[in-house]
């Protein structure tokens, strides 16, 4: 099971840094960021990620790079495709690009962007995923669709990766896991071993009516974690761990689930030292 860090953007870049560089340098396999530009229904700092993946692609060696995910509702793909070209050319060819229908509403209502109702969002990133895809691979791209106008269009260079993985966030049982049985390399949603396997049965429904191999989608998954300490009052989030036993266990079912990735935000594993400490810890843990 591949191991990833998932480091919070609502710190500095000198601290994502560290977390980043500190798994590259200990045997993790990837970094993760996620693309918001305010906490959910809040204020406060967040770092841009289309701009950070990019930093880290030049700074940080080895570990496979990753947008949790890029938001379809404020990135239009031929803008998308371009980005991750580009910082898969950066990082010689170590970018997967994350992708999702977007959903934050804050952030929607602040800069004057429109989050449309349900279907209508699934059905313009359905329309943005083939644009973003035909971009990648193909000279040229022509699409008159309902949402996206692409005429002749290039994107130049292609990326160093071909296919270029596209990885999809995605819970909703009856479209978005769907989507994800037609469209995607790697699939990825929260939650604790017990949620990942039924929403991971679900999607395996889907690749058997499509007439997919289930196997060739990697299936990723994070919780919050706690490292060998009580787990925090009023945390709506799904989280592990607490005891170093209880970690080692939810890490077991995991892998008893063939989960290929699992992703760690960093939120509760401390800052400076306390965090390095808790991210060895983890990869021991899961390499044992």
């Amino acid at each position: 099971m591949r191991l990833s860090i998932w480091p919070s953007a609502a710190q500095s870049f000198a601290n994502v840094l560290e977390a980043a560089r500190h798994a590259s340098e200990t045997g993790w396999d990837g970094v993760h960021f996620a693309d918001h530009f305010m906490p959910n229904g809040e204020s406060g700092a967040v770092l841009e990620c289309g701009s950070v993946v990019a930093a880290l692609a030049a700074a940080v060696p080895r570990v496979e790079i990753t947008t949790l995910v890029y938001g379809m509702t404020y990135r239009h793909p031929a803008v998308l495709a371009n980005m991750a070209a580009t910082v898969d050319h950066i990082s010689d060819g170590r970018f997967r690009l994350g992708v999702g229908a977007g959903w934050q509403i804050n952030e929607h209502e602040q800069y004057g962007i429109e989050l449309p109702p349900v279907k209508q969002r699934i059905d313009r990133f359905v329309e943005g995923l083939l644009a973003i895809k035909s971009l990648l691979t193909e000279s040229r791209t022509t699409l008159h669709g309902e949402y996206y106008q692409l005429t002749d269009a290039e994107c130049d260079p292609k990326p160093v990766r071909t296919p270029l993985p596209i990885l999809i966030g995605a819970k909703g049982e009856k479209r978005m896991l769907r989507i994800v049985a037609e469209h995607a390399d790697a699939w990825n949603t929260w939650g604790i071993p017990s949620h990942i396997a039924q929403k991971s049965a679900v999607l395996d429904a889907h690749c058997a009516t499509i007439g997919r191999d289930p196997h060739s989608i990697a299936r990723t998954a994070q919780a919050l974690t706690v490292v060998n300490g009580p787990i925090p009052e009023g945390i709506t989030s799904p989280v592990i761990g607490g005891s170093l036993a209880a970690l080692k266990d939810a890490i077991a079912e995991y892998e008893s689930l063939a989960l290929d990735e699992l992703i760690i935000p960093d939120g509760l594993l401390g800052t400076g030292p306390t965090r390095l400490k808790a991210m060895d810890t983890l990869r021991d843990l899961v390499r044992s």
